[in-house]
């Protein structure tokens, strides 16, 4: 064989390799932050009783990436998941302190309060979901597209309306409102029930659920109470900013 064949021959598989390496699908970086959520078997009522019989055996997950843009405050936080064939039940624990909940109506800017978020992706390359309660129940909720899932770039956000929006059954453990903060110890429960077909109005159809794995996020914060903390279960990266779908942890739904 000629060396020219030869050179030709070695750039070719190099060329190969290389496309073939840039064929593989980068990873995210929490893609290996699971949680499951198993079926649920009975219906919860929505009292918020952390260990009602059908949630005590439910495994929960924990907020623990504290943000340094923070304080000192360091509440716990746990979550618990649970579906069953019509939607999905959310239920987060919070051992707290300058609890503050002042803001009643639907898309207020809840995250100024004491608040407990969910954001979660049904379905790859779609958009993602803010649920967004603070601790006297009022909800924000829009659907978010978002082309660069790194930097959260150029945003389009559509607003949940409230004929939808009101689907979503929700608990709270405190009074609508709490004014003034609370700076003592206080333990506050959100829990609630999101159906699938609020999802479906915006992705389509999402089929059979047991087996699908969704992205997913948890947070904590109180953006204007007297001691500010945001706070994730899938850490963030750099950038403080919950919009970051790119951040997301997998949420995948036990068969």
């Amino acid at each position: 064989m000629k060396t020219g064949a030869m050179e030709i021959m070695i750039c070719s598989a190099f060329l190969i390799l290389n496309l073939a390496a840039n064929a593989v699908p980068e990873k995210e970086p929490n893609e290996d932050q699971v949680y499951v959520a198993h079926k649920a078997s009975t219906r919860p009522e929505l009292k918020g009783v952390w260990d009602d019989p059908v949630w005590k055996p439910v495994e929960a997950l924990q907020m623990k990436h504290f943000r340094k843009e923070g304080n000192d405050h360091r509440p716990e936080v746990q979550t618990k998941l649970l579906y069953d064939d019509t939607g999905l039940y959310v239920f987060f624990n919070v051992k707290d302190r300058y609890v503050i909940s002042t803001h009643t109506n639907y898309q207020d800017s809840v995250c100024q309060d004491s608040c407990v978020e969910f954001f979660v992706q049904p379905k790859p390359g779609r958009g993602y979901f803010n649920f967004e309660i603070n601790a006297g129940g009022t909800m924000l909720l829009t659907y978010i597209e978002v082309p660069d899932r790194k930097t959260g770039e150029n945003r389009k956000i559509a607003q949940v309306p409230w004929d939808l929006a009101k689907n979503v059954t929700i608990h709270h453990s405190l009074p609508d409102t709490v004014i003034p903060e609370r700076t003592e110890p206080v333990e506050w429960q959100v829990e609630y029930f999101i159906p699938f077909s609020l999802f479906e109005q915006f992705v389509g159809p999402l089929g059979k659920i047991p087996g699908q794995s969704w992205r997913a996020n948890f947070y904590k914060c109180a953006d204007k109470s007297s001691h500010p903390h945001w706070i994730s279960w899938a850490p963030l990266g750099e950038k403080l900013s919950f919009h970051l779908p790119y951040y997301f942890g997998t949420l995948r739904f036990a068969e």
